[in-house]
């Protein structure tokens, strides 16, 4: 009698057009998911036929330059393809240059190929283990994690990413993909439409 297949490990997905960056990323993805598939590819246009041999990915990290994209033109495809999986953008390019056009056009984050082997492990750990998946709720669903309502009141603090970094003893990385998190939650776009929200929804003292 024929055996049940047994399930296929998570897929990781690398899209990155320098084998050495490639190289390093997926080294820091076999070390955060031990067990996990990790799929290499220098461009966007192999992915497809990756999906058909590996499944969809659980993560997606993809250099924001590669031969066949034009600015967030792999974001965008990708997120609409994969629209529930996370997608890190890795660029030499500095944040203040693309990270919210990346954002904007779907990313969960935005890491600096300079930050560092540490940093970026941080972050991606960071955005695999985010709690609460990648629904969005209704307005009326206020199921919140106790740190995305230390998010909340920290805004309303007008702390930054630097401030709330160093009072949670994290990294700025891992603050911005919370902060992100919390955004989908509440479907909001910015920190001051979340105080808004929180604000009306009774999260905050008036």
């Amino acid at each position: 009698m024929p055996t049940e297949k047994e399930p296929k490990p998570m897929s990781l997905y690398v899209i990155d057009d320098h084998p050495l960056m490639r190289d390093a990323v997926v080294m820091l993805l076999r070390r955060i998911r031990p067990g996990a598939n990790v799929v290499e590819l220098d461009r966007l246009g192999a992915d497809a036929a990756a999906v058909e041999v590996h499944g969809a990915p659980a993560l997606i990290c993809l250099d924001l330059k590669l031969p066949d994209t034009v600015g967030t033109s792999g974001v965008q495809e990708l997120k609409t393809r994969f629209p529930d999986t996370p997608l890190a953008v890795l660029s030499a390019s500095p944040a203040s240059d693309a990270e919210e056009q990346c954002i904007e056009a779907g990313a969960d984050i935005y890491i600096e190929k300079s930050s560092g082997a540490s940093e970026i492990g941080s972050a991606i750990r960071a955005l695999l283990n985010a709690d609460g998946g990648f629904e969005e709720l209704t307005p009326a669903d206020s199921k919140l994690s106790k740190r995305q309502k230390q998010l909340i009141v920290m805004l309303d603090r007008g702390l930054s990413n630097r401030e709330i970094a160093d009072e949670l003893g994290i990294s700025e990385h891992t603050v911005k993909v919370h902060l992100w998190r919390l955004f989908r939650r509440l479907g909001v776009k910015s920190r001051t439409q979340t105080i808004h929200f929180a604000r009306t929804h009774g999260m905050l003292a008036s």
